[in-house]
C-alpha cells in the first residue's frame, strides 16, 4: 500500500482550514505542519497536533515536507511559490496564481525550468461533474461546439461589504468569482483568444464592479457570452447549482450552457438536449441526463496532488493553466476600462 505524502499548509485562514480538512479526509495525504506568522496560526497548529512555523524559510530549515499548499494572501503568492521552487518542494498555489501577469509568468517559468511541480487551486476542475462534461464533449456528444453561455448571478449580503477591501478594485466578482468560471470554460471548450467586456457599479456605487457582461472568442471558433453579477437574487451560479459547498442552498439549476451542431449541454446538471432523429427546428427534442457521483473536489485535488508528488501523474491544473486563465481575467479588466476588444 502506498504511504501517504506529508503536506504542509501555509495560511491558517478559512481556505487554509478547508485544505486541512481535505487532507484529513484523503487516504493519500497527512498534514505535516502549519505555516502562519500569527498567534492564532500557532494555536491552531497545536490544536491539530502538528508542527508550527512562522515562515516558509523556517519550515524548510527544519526539514522539507513532500508538498505544500499556499493559502497565503494573493500578494505573496509569487514570493511563496518561488521559495517552494527553490527548495524543490511541489506546491499548490491558491487562485489567483498571482496579482499580476509578470509575477505569474516568472513563477511559471521558474517551475518549468526547475522541474518542480507547481499547481493552481482551481479545484472545480476536480469535480466529477466537470470530468463527466469534458468526456461528453471529447466523445463528440454535441458535435462541433459553436456557442457557450455562462452565468454567475447571486447576491452578496450587505454585511459582506462591511470589510473595506471588498469595496475596492480587485475585490469584485471578476477577480473573486469569474476567474473560476473562465477556468472551467477554458477547460471544457478550449483556449480563449479575445474578449470584449463592459462592467457597472450602478447599484452599490462602490469603487469595484458588481456586474459585468463579456464576449469571448475561443481558439476553435466557438463564441461565448458570460454574465456576472453579485447583486442579483437568482439561482444561476456554480455556488448555487453544483452542491459543491454545503454553505450554499442548491437550486437544481444550470449555470453553463454549451451548444453544438448535434446537441446542447447544461452544466452542472448534466442534461444533454438533442434530436432523436433528423436534426431540425420542427423535430422533437429529447433530454438525457448523465448522472455523476458527488465527491468533494478539494479532497480529489489533494488525492491528485499526492499522485503528482509521487510522480504517478501530471497535474490536472499546472501553473501554466492558471496563468492562461489569469491572462483572460486581465484582458476582461482591460477591455472594460478601454471599451475595446482585447486579443490574448
Amino acid at each position: 500500500m502506498t504511504c501517504p505524502v506529508n503536506i504542509a499548509v501555509a495560511g491558517a485562514g478559512l481556505i487554509g482550514k478547508r485544505h486541512m480538512s481535505a487532507i484529513a479526509a484523503s487516504p493519500e495525504a497527512m498534514l505535516h505542519s502549519i505555516v502562519d506568522p500569527s498567534d492564532a496560526g500557532r494555536d491552531f497548529a497545536a490544536l491539530q497536533g502538528v508542527a508550527w512555523y512562522p515562515s516558509l524559510s523556517s519550515l524548510f530549515a527544519s526539514g522539507k515536507p513532500d508538498g505544500i499548499i499556499l493559502a497565503t494572501p494573493n500578494q505573496v503568492h509569487v514570493e511563496n511559490g518561488l521559495e517552494c521552487i527553490a527548495a524543490s518542494v511541489p506546491a499548490i498555489v491558491e487562485k489567483p496564481l498571482a496579482t499580476d501577469l509578470a509575477g505569474a509568468r516568472t513563477m511559471v517559468s521558474a517551475s518549468e525550468t526547475a522541474g518542480v511541480p507547481l499547481l493552481v487551486g482551481h479545484h472545480r476542475r476536480h469535480n466529477p461533474l466537470i470530468a463527466t462534461a469534458k468526456k461528453a464533449l471529447e466523445d463528440g456528444a454535441l458535435g462541433t461546439v459553436v456557442a457557450v453561455h455562462g452565468m454567475f448571478w447571486l447576491i452578496k449580503p450587505d454585511e459582506y461589504f462591511d470589510v473595506d477591501w471588498r469595496r475596492q478594485p480587485g475585490a469584485g466578482p471578476i477577480f473573486i468569482n469569474l476567474i473560476h468560471d473562465i477556468d472551467l470554460l477554458r477547460h471544457l471548450v478550449g483556449d480563449i483568444v479575445s474578449v470584449q467586456a463592459l462592467e457597472s457599479n450602478a447599484v452599490r456605487g462602490n469603487a469595484v464592479e458588481e456586474t459585468a457582461a463579456i464576449l469571448l472568442r475561443f481558439a476553435n471558433g466557438a463564441l461565448g457570452t458570460v454574465n456576472v453579477s453579485d447583486t442579483v437574487v437568482a439561482p444561476w451560479s456554480w455556488e448555487l447549482t453544483a452542491a459543491e459547498n454545503g454553505a450554499y442552498p442548491p437550486t437544481g439549476q444550470a449555470c453553463y450552457f454549451i451548444g453544438g451542431t448535434h446537441g446542447s449541454l447544461e452544466v452542472p446538471n448534466m442534461k444533454i438536449w438533442s434530436n432523436p432523429g433528423k436534426r431540425g427546428w420542427w423535430e422533437p427534442l429529447s433530454a438525457t441526463y448523465h448522472p455523476t457521483g458527488r465527491e468533494d473536489p478539494l479532497v480529489r485535488q489533494i488525492d491528485q496532488f499526492a499522485r503528482v508528488i509521487r510522480g504517478e501523474e501530471t497535474p490536472l491544473v499546472p501553473a501554466r493553466e492558471g496563468l492562461k486563465t489569469l491572462e483572460v481575467i486581465d484582458a476582461v479588466k482591460r477591455s472594460a476600462a478601454s471599451g475595446e476588444a482585447i486579443a490574448i
